[in-house]
């Protein structure tokens, strides 16, 4: 259930992650507390020095007078300083405490969230919208009570200086009051483009970038480029809307000042004449004026910058709020389980309305093996991707050591079983960092242990700093075999229960093969295991043969059986299996 994200409510919600700041938010609303009478002060020091002092020659009292308009201008400089930085590292704090609970709760997501939500969105609520937050902090209500204080303080000083003038002077005031509401509404349509915008960019950079081999294989780069000058157009044209509105809004605003300017010293300079309105005054008010058109007309723009702010953080909240969280007990690791396998009436689908696997139902003994076999997209992958609890089921069970899976903690269940994928996925850093996932209870002897078990030790010890090397991004700099090598040790090292193979030796070179293939008997030993291959020779030692075809078994039994059917589909795979390999 994602809740209200109205104004007043996000803004409530926002403010809820200032708790562990309260002494900075307190000493910030202080001090915009204090500015405010301090910033509007020396207009009016200025007209008591003018008409008190000046005016009667007395320099004594000018320059008491003086040493106290430099305290205030400096106390006021001061205090600005420490009001932008503590405003500032207040908002930083709280972006920084939302951002770490934002990844926290992307990375809990079930696998089916990721499956629908675009990286590039993510990423931009990440890091883009959390900086928009951080604005509010900043730029956003603190400053804008400031302002506020200030406008009602110098409006308050200059009534008590001269109603006249100031009657005078807010002759035009509503026409600047209108200009700031066009103002303030056209800009916030151009952020709001702006920020689509950059949602669409990210998207389409994030995916792009990640499959460049695809894009240079198929020479699409103009293709792409185009497609990007489309999107880089459209980005850049919001923000030039935007940049329009202030190009005319502050020269308007300039306008309007410099009228109630002239009405004010057209006014004021027949009072001085007439004895009406003293030279203090008359110098006093450009500065009252200056100190009341500023707040006005950035008030304006932080409006805009508050209820962008506060959309950026309503859409933070609502990634926070979706209810696609799987709990995961982290300090529940130490069950063993045994490894027997049960699916009953298994049906499952990725969107609940295509099936892609109905009514699966198979036995799987602890301790052997279960190769399961089709031609692809008949649900191989689905079976293991469900018995890890990556996706809920529509109905049936799994049983493991006849229990529901559902009642297993995920923690005992994803570190109990182990998996190499197809796609190995390494990250940017060290070897030893992809294989033990930064898990420090995992220590090198362990990670040495597992390489050496499977043959991978040997090149990983010849690699520049050996298990210290530094890999690229997504294992670039190793080939494909030495990638899936890692993520073979990766699996080990954690000494599972239960082991899967999803396709492990289709993307590596014949030697590598050869050594995955010594390797994996040893893997398997004592170990319930599935294994899903194209190649047959990685599922010879299987106990059990499953052949399944439209998320159905159409045949099961071990190879021998298999072979023995006339016109079986496993058979018919088999022969044409070695006939490929006979034609090589």
């Amino acid at each position: 259930m994602i809740k209200d994200t109205g104004n007043s409510s996000v803004l409530r919600r926002l403010f809820s992650f200032t708790k562990p700041y309260r002494s900075l938010l307190i000493v910030s609303a202080l001090l915009a507390v204090v500015l405010a009478p301090l910033s509007s002060l020396t207009p009016w020091l200025t007209h008591i020095m003018v008409d008190e002092y000046i005016m009667k020659s007395d320099l004594e009292g000018l320059k008491r007078m003086a040493l106290i308009f430099l305290a205030v201008l400096f106390g006021t400089t001061i205090l600005r300083y420490y009001f932008a930085i503590l405003t500032n590292r207040m908002g930083q704090n709280v972006i920084k405490d939302i951002r770490l609970r934002v990844f926290k709760k992307i990375i809990s997501f079930r696998l089916s969230y990721f499956d629908q939500s675009a990286v590039g969105t993510n990423t931009t609520r990440s890091i883009n919208d959390l900086e928009s937050v951080q604005i509010v902090f900043s730029e956003g209500l603190i400053t804008i009570v400031a302002d506020v204080l200030s406008l009602i303080m110098v409006l308050v000083l200059m009534f008590y200086t001269s109603v006249q003038l100031t009657l005078i002077t807010l002759i035009s005031f509503p026409l600047l009051l209108i200009a700031s509401y066009i103002f303030k509404e056209k800009v916030k349509e151009s952020y709001q483009r702006v920020r689509n915008q950059i949602v669409r960019m990210n998207g389409f950079l994030q995916e792009h970038i990640s499959g460049m081999k695809v894009v240079q294989i198929f020479t699409a780069e103009k293709k792409v480029s185009h497609k990007f000058n489309d999107i880089n157009r459209e980005y850049t044209q919001a923000n030039l809307d935007g940049i329009f509105y202030y190009a005319v809004f502050f020269p308007v605003v300039e306008i309007i000042s410099a009228a109630s300017l002239g009405f004010m010293i057209w006014w004021g300079a027949q009072g001085v004449l007439d004895a009406e309105v003293t030279v203090g005054q008359l110098i006093a008010f450009p500065m009252f004026l200056a100190r009341l058109f500023q707040p006005v007309r950035m008030l304006a723009d932080k409006f805009n910058t508050l209820q962008m702010g506060l959309i950026a953080a309503g859409r933070v909240f609502h990634i926070l709020d979706l209810d696609q969280t799987e709990e995961v007990d982290q300090k529940i690791k130490d069950q063993k389980l045994i490894g027997k396998i049960e699916f009953q009436d298994v049906h499952f689908s990725y969107d609940g309305q295509t099936p892609v696997l109905k009514d699966l139902s198979f036995n799987l003994e602890a301790g052997h093996s279960l190769a399961i076999v089709g031609p692809t997209g008949s649900g191989k992958s689905s079976i293991i991707s469900i018995l890890n609890r990556l996706y809920d089921l529509q109905g049936g069970k799994i049983l493991i050591d006849d229990q529901d899976i559902t009642s297993i903690p995920l923690s005992v269940l994803r570190t109990k079983i182990a998996f190499v994928l197809q796609d190995v996925f390494l990250f940017n850093g060290t070897i030893k960092e992809n294989i033990n996932l930064y898990d420090d209870t995992i220590d090198l002897n362990q990670i040495r242990k597992a390489a050496q078990s499977i043959g991978a030790d040997e090149f990983i010890s010849k690699l520049p700093g050996a298990y210290d090397f530094k890999l690229a991004e997504r294992g670039a700099n190793l080939s494909m075999g030495q990638r899936q090598l890692i993520s073979f040790v990766r699996a080990l090292v954690s000494e599972p229960d239960i082991l899967i193979l999803d396709e492990a030796t289709s993307s590596v070179d014949t030697q590598t093969e050869k050594i995955i293939q010594e390797a994996i008997p040893k893997m398997m030993k004592g170990r319930t295991s599935i294994l899903i291959a194209h190649r047959l020779s990685t599922i010879r030692n299987a106990d059990q043969i499953i052949y399944i075809k439209n998320g159905e078994i159409k045949e099961s039994g071990s190879q021998r059986e298999l072979l023995d059917l006339s016109d079986g589909y496993f058979k018919e795979l088999y022969e044409s299996h070695f006939q490929l390999a006979q034609a090589k």
